[in-house]
């Protein structure tokens, strides 16, 4: 960390982020190419501002959580559905700067990393509860596709935790062995193009066409179907990897 955090300028904390990029292991197109960069400049003016990381988390969480409550309770309009678009993109672009904001300072924290994920949890089973709520409040042309936002719910919930999990296990070996496992590399760009339906950031942009209920409902069933198809093809992928990397020491056993 500098001495004097304002004695840096914003193209300096640019230029340091640039290059002080995460790997994009799994990352999607949006999120890596657009979110990112989005990101790097928020958290650019973030470290201007003498914010901590986690400030930034709580205002990406405000934004985020405006956008779920619009979906929820306001009702369908061009203005509310661009309204919700612009809440969700921010509030996506601010949960990238909080680490980058964080690796501009120095590095994070274990407290921190925790409540981003809380909030990331939060925010992936309320949306689509909140689309549930929308699709009762306008029900009409939905009456066969009431479950599929309750159904997300439940995939994205157990996506975003066995993604954390396995990440969290992959680091663990390789602390111990010191030998970088297959998730801890860079994917290519033809992999992120191809997983971009299990993009969150793309699914942000999506809820613009809630001024177009069956527009929007064709796009959320075909998102809700490829994040379940990829959901069941990951998780044989994934426990047969960790399975491969042996023990861990002083494992529990429940």
């Amino acid at each position: 960390m500098t001495t004097a955090l304002n004695r840096e300028t914003y193209g300096e904390s640019l230029a340091r982020l640039a290059s002080a990029q995460k790997g994009s292991s799994g990352a999607p197109a949006y999120s890596r190419f657009v979110n990112r960069r989005i990101g790097r400049f928020l958290a650019a003016a973030a470290y201007q501002l003498r914010m901590t990381p986690n400030q930034v988390t709580m205002v990406s969480a405000l934004f985020t959580f405006a956008g779920i409550a619009v979906i929820a309770f306001v009702p369908t309009s061009i203005a509310s559905a661009v309204s919700v678009m612009l809440l969700l993109v921010i509030g996506y672009a601010l949960d990238s700067a909080d680490g980058q904001l964080a690796r501009l300072r120095g590095g994070g924290s274990p407290a921190g990393e925790w409540l981003d994920h809380v909030i990331d949890a939060t925010k992936i089973g309320v949306l689509h509860l909140a689309v549930f709520a929308s699709f009762l409040r306008e029900p009409s042309g939905r009456s066969g596709v009431l479950w599929v936002p309750l159904a997300y719910s439940a995939v994205a919930s157990v996506a975003f935790f066995a993604i954390i999990l396995t990440d969290m296990l992959r680091r663990a070996q390789h602390i111990r062995t010191g030998v970088p496992t297959r998730g801890s590399r860079n994917t290519s760009t033809l992999y992120s193009l191809a997983v971009v339906p299990t993009d969150y950031g793309l699914m942000c942009l999506s809820f613009v066409l809630l001024a177009w209920p069956l527009g929007f409902t064709i796009v959320y069933v075909a998102f809700f179907a490829a994040n379940t198809l990829y959901l069941l093809l990951a998780l044989p992928k994934w426990f047969r990897e960790l399975k491969g990397l042996g023990s861990l020491p002083d494992r529990e056993v429940s």
